[in-house]
């Protein structure tokens, strides 16, 4: 355990450049190992949950080799050709890994078991087991669906249309990826539309993708048993770590800093546009496209935020982003209230109940439900000087650390060892904006 501690500081001021996206991460080394010939990676995220990806891509056959820092090498098997694995595949914390690989093998006709640490054998598989039973795939769990599991690949898998029960990007990609080994059409219709990367990034490497919009919602269809070829990719920075410096610089007055390279998908971005409709002064600069993901350069200026009512409509494009928006808006003016936050419940820990302790503890005023959250802001900076237990979970240490930065006391987290599985490095890139964060 790694007990970390925020303390106030100045505006944070400079440049920087956050890791490599996590998303992006995991299906690079993931469609690559399905492509043939070679896949070349640059700015690859090096935390422990694409790290377990890789491994697991190794598992299963195909030849993964680091050529410097953030620059990868794959060598695919070709769709179908993934080997089956000679131990268990171990996803540590990596829950988009664990869900996209399940999808990945079930069309396979192969044997392999999952399991991950105490945080991710918590959380829920079913809702990913269910539509990969019906293309053909044998799933046998814990009660309620949670690893450790033991997945037999169809041997004749079929081609399913499937209708999300909720808004899950990791759902979707699940099936599209085991729809590439099966025969004709598969399709996702999700009623709220999520993050595409995985549409994006399969369409570059070649593979047919239609997406249309029906009175169902959005439809995204992958034509199966494609051959494809590795391509280079370059892995823009994440705006999910953006967001932590980003809200720092926010509250810290004085704050001017440029986040370099940051990934600005469409739906991702639903915390910038709830920060701006805050009255956030957030720009993008240097507009351009790479591996056809949209990126910019970031500038945030400290400035005063206003509480705003954030629509539930929103949620699926800044599912991972409420913890530390809930941070910006203990330091706005009025109440910020925050809907359909039910998912919350089921990432790495509890996080809306980590929130709403956490906030409690700093003398934040909040009102919360099964599936809501009402911060009430101040334009007096909250105390702060608490204890935080992060509960394993890296995006409420960060929150925390963020808000410690502002608050009139500083603030501990107890355990900042999870952090290192999206943003390793994440206290010497603040330091280095200005920040005060030590370890104890």
């Amino acid at each position: 355990m790694t007990r970390l501690i925020s303390a106030p500081c100045a505006g944070l001021k400079g440049s920087a450049r956050v890791p490599g996206d996590k998303s992006i991460s995991h299906r690079s080394l993931m469609i690559g190992a399905l492509a043939l010939g070679e896949t070349r990676i640059e700015g690859l995220l090096e935390g422990e949950d694409v790290l377990r990806s890789a491994a697991a891509m190794r598992a299963l056959g195909a030849s993964v080799h680091q050529d410097g820092p953030g620059r990868w090498r794959v060598s695919g098997r070709g769709i179908g050709g993934l080997a089956e694995p000679a131990d268990i595949l171990d996803m540590g914390n990596a829950g988009t890994g664990a869900r996209l690989l399940m999808g990945l093998v079930a069309t396979h006709p192969l044997t392999a078991f999952f399991t991950g640490d105490a945080s991710l054998r918590k959380r829920p598989m079913e809702r990913v087991a269910l539509p990969l039973r019906q293309m053909g795939a044998q799933i046998h769990a814990r009660q309620g669906g949670r690893l450790p599991l033991a997945l037999i690949g169809a041997r004749e898998p079929m081609p399913i249309t499937y209708t999300l029960p909720v808004a899950s990007a990791q759902i979707k990609s699940a099936v599209l990826l085991a729809g590439l080994n099966a025969p004709g059409a598969t399709t996702v219709i999700e009623p709220e539309p999520t993050r595409d990367h995985t549409e994006l990034m399969l369409r570059y490497f070649g593979v047919d993708v239609r997406v249309v919009q029906t009175p169902q919602g959005r439809a995204a269809t992958v034509i199966g048993q494609p051959e494809i070829e590795g391509r280079d990719i370059r892995v823009p920075a994440d705006p999910s770590s953006a967001a932590f410096p980003m809200v720092a610089a926010l509250i810290r007055p004085g704050s001017d800093i440029r986040l370099e390279n940051v990934g600005i998908n469409p739906h991702r971005i639903g915390l910038i546009e709830t920060l701006v409709e805050m009255g956030a002064d957030i720009a993008f600069e240097n507009r351009r496209e790479q591996a056809g993901e949209p990126i910019a350069d970031i500038r945030v200026r400290a400035g005063r935020l206003k509480g705003v009512t954030v629509p539930t409509s929103r949620a699926p494009s800044m599912i991972d982003e409420y913890p530390i928006l809930s941070m910006a808006a203990a330091f706005a003016d009025g109440p910020t209230r925050m809907e359909g936050l039910a998912e919350l419940r089921v990432k790495e820990s509890d996080r809306l109940a980590a929130i709403v302790r956490g906030l409690k503890a700093c003398g934040v005023e909040l009102e919360a439900g099964d599936d809501f959250l009402v911060v009430q802001g101040s334009r007096t900076a909250p105390r702060g000087g608490a204890e935080i237990e992060a509960e394993l979970d890296h995006r409420i240490a960060m929150s925390f650390l963020v808000l410690g930065t502002a608050t009139r006391e500083p603030i501990a987290i107890d355990d900042g060892s999870p952090i290192d599985t999206s943003f390793p490095g994440f206290a010497v890139l603040m330091n280095a904006l200005g920040a005060k964060i030590r370890g104890e």
